[in-house]
């Protein structure tokens, strides 16, 4: 019976041990049910997205203030279109607010940055965002100085 007791009670630990890895992975994921709150739909073009995702973090003043639901390539203006949902509480964004690719962290992880305008019209759903700034890519960095210090060096 004693046995029988703590088998039991080693399960139940290790039951909750899963169970708290799991909530742990969905919070890190995003995919927790109360994130699903009302937002607005904005768009913006981009050149390059560079690694750019779905569910990707839009965010304002480091602060997450949405994501990105949807990446296509708009064959009549051969750029990206990048769909953004942006929480409805952030209702007061400027429609000559800044969109920007940007890098997080040593891993690369891209994400959308938006800098606020200064015009008195207000971002509603369906905007466009026209300011954009492309994601930078390493390689061509690297390629631009190299082939800038050959030059020189000729």
């Amino acid at each position: 019976m004693r046995t029988r007791n703590l088998e039991l009670t080693v399960g139940v630990f290790i039951l909750a041990g899963v169970l708290a890895l799991a909530v742990l992975a969905l919070r890190v994921a995003g995919l927790t049910p109360g994130s699903a709150s009302s937002t607005y739909s904005v768009h913006a073009y981009f050149d390059n997205v560079a690694g750019l995702t779905p569910r990707a973090k839009v965010t304002m003043s480091g602060v997450t203030i949405g994501q990105v639901t949807a990446i296509e390539f708009d064959k009549n203006r051969y750029s990206a279109r990048v769909d953004m949902a942006i929480y409805s509480d952030v209702d007061t964004l400027p429609a000559d607010s800044t969109a920007s690719i940007l890098t997080a962290g040593l891993l690369g992880e891209k994400y959308v940055g938006i800098s606020v305008g200064g015009e008195d019209d207000l971002l509603v759903d369906g905007s466009e965002i026209y300011d954009t700034q492309s994601a930078l890519v390493l390689e061509e960095l690297i390629g631009r100085f190299l082939l800038n210090t050959v030059s020189k060096e000729d």
